[in-house]
């Protein structure tokens, strides 16, 4: 305002002995905000330099020109927040659409799947399998329904590995991605390590009957119902903070009703023979050795994972059970703390043993049948929340050296942070597979992409 003063003159904010100027324009600039009157008032000037030189002509008395002012700035906050709604609007509809390139990949290797005796081979070889239930291997399990992001997993790891013929990598995708996952690593094996590419349908226990999760899915329509009128009704909201409008149209997103997203909280029954796994996330990258974290001690504890609430970076390292809990439901209230810290998924260390013996899996299901009857008021979106309830009190927490978080976030993390870790994590909107990857971090992931491989040329996959 003192400024504003110095421009104008005193002829508009007032002299001195005119004490009540100031108490006139204060109490219209804190007077509730009419919508529509800014709308329906005169065109607001679109600059500071305009409003300044429109007061000049005008010389306004305070009254008018604290409303003008207020009108100016109420109008830039919603320019600037429908800019900043669009934004998140565009990034929603790029992250959850499948890249023309990704499905020709797709379609490319299902149709060499049917025609190449090849690319259908067993995997992995009969002579392999008994290391498939070997305890003496390290065993890496990765759910996904995407080749290329899975074979960059694949190849990360044991690239970097120091032995990798001591790998087993448990590879499980849907129905529809089999024959092409089945493909890719038939005609791209990673020898010497060993690799199997499984469906879930390949599960003899996998069945409706035995798996509560699938019926819990099935009444999940509530992730899109609860939404009416889909992205358009989202964004139309004029009430709600940008970031809100934000985390709803990531509920809409297919992956937070993807059984793909819900396979780790099943993996003593995946893997009733081993002892010890580490679930990878299928947009990480592994950057070094992992061989050091099966010596880890984990004290009984079921999930080795990477704490997520301290650290320099206040966007990523910054979140509490609270993050991501409704803490206003007296459910969640009772039961558990705000500020509990939270940790990640990406790259945890599952001891399949100590799992074996709590109640993990049955408290996993049991809440989220409540978060459904209380129609997602516990939490809306994601794996996470409930994994946080359900391996409450089970979570050994490992050097963040071992998973860096954020890379699909924010395009303020160096080059330099991000290759000192041993495990980046392109967790966020931002894929490094997308056209909105930030383009100083995509080279950490396209390392391990063969753009001469002729069925990535063919679909024209390229590094930028």
């Amino acid at each position: 305002m003192c400024c504003l003063g110095k421009k104008l003159g005193p002829r508009i904010l007032g002299r001195r002995h005119e004490s009540t100027v100031p108490e006139v324009m204060y109490q219209v600039l804190e007077e509730p905000v009419n919508q529509s009157e800014v709308q329906s008032g005169p065109e607001v000037p679109q600059t500071l330099e305009d409003f300044i030189a429109e007061m000049k002509d005008e010389r306004p008395d305070a009254k008018t020109f604290a409303i003008k002012l207020k009108s100016m700035v109420t109008f830039l906050e919603q320019r600037t927040r429908t800019a900043k709604i669009q934004e998140y609007l565009y990034r929603h509809v790029a992250s959850s659409s499948i890249p023309k390139q990704l499905h020709c990949l797709t379609l490319k290797l299902a149709n060499e799947h049917s025609t190449n005796a090849q690319a259908r081979l067993q995997l992995p070889s009969a002579e392999f399998v008994p290391a498939l239930v070997d305890n003496s291997y390290f065993h890496y399990v990765l759910a996904s329904d995407n080749v290329l992001a899975a074979s960059v997993v694949a190849s990360s790891l044991v690239n970097n590995s120091l032995h990798p013929e001591k790998v087993v990598l448990h590879i499980i995708t849907d129905k529809k991605t089999y024959s092409p996952m089945q493909a890719w690593f038939s005609l791209h094996p990673l020898t010497p390590a060993i690799i199997e590419v499984k469906s879930l349908h390949q599960f003899d226990w996998f069945t409706k009957g035995k798996v509560p999760v699938l019926e819990a899915m099935e009444k999940d329509q509530k992730v899109r119902s609860q939404f009416r009128g889909g992205s358009s009704a989202i964004v139309a909201n004029n009430t709600e903070k940008p970031y809100i409008i934000a985390a709803k149209l990531q509920a809409l997103s297919p992956k937070y009703n993807s059984l793909m997203n819900h396979i780790r909280i099943h993996l003593p029954e995946l893997f009733p023979s081993l002892d010890k796994v580490i679930f990878l996330d299928d947009d990480v990258v592994v950057q070094t050795d992992l061989s050091p974290l099966w010596d880890i001690d984990m004290n009984g504890k079921v999930n080795g994972a990477v704490e997520t609430c301290r650290g320099e970076d206040k966007f990523v390292m910054s979140k509490r059970f609270k993050s991501y809990l409704n803490f206003s439901h007296p459910l969640i209230s009772r039961n558990f703390d705000p500020d509990e810290c939270a940790w990640a998924y990406g790259m945890n260390i599952f001891d399949l043993e100590a799992w074996r013996r709590t109640n993990i899996t049955r408290t996993y299901h049991y809440w989220i049948e409540e978060n459904l009857k209380s129609d997602l008021s516990l939490w809306q979106l994601g794996t996470l929340p409930p994994g946080l309830i359900a391996f409450h009190g089970h979570v050994h927490v490992i050097d963040p050296f071992w998973h860096m978080l954020g890379l699909g976030y924010q395009d303020n993390t160096t080059i330099a942070d991000a290759e000192s870790a041993g495990v980046i994590h392109f967790n966020g909107r931002a894929k490094p597979w997308l056209d909105i990857a930030f383009p100083q971090l995509r080279p950490l992931w396209t390392k391990y992409v063969d753009f001469s491989d002729r069925y990535i040329k063919s679909c024209h996959i390229r590094a930028s």
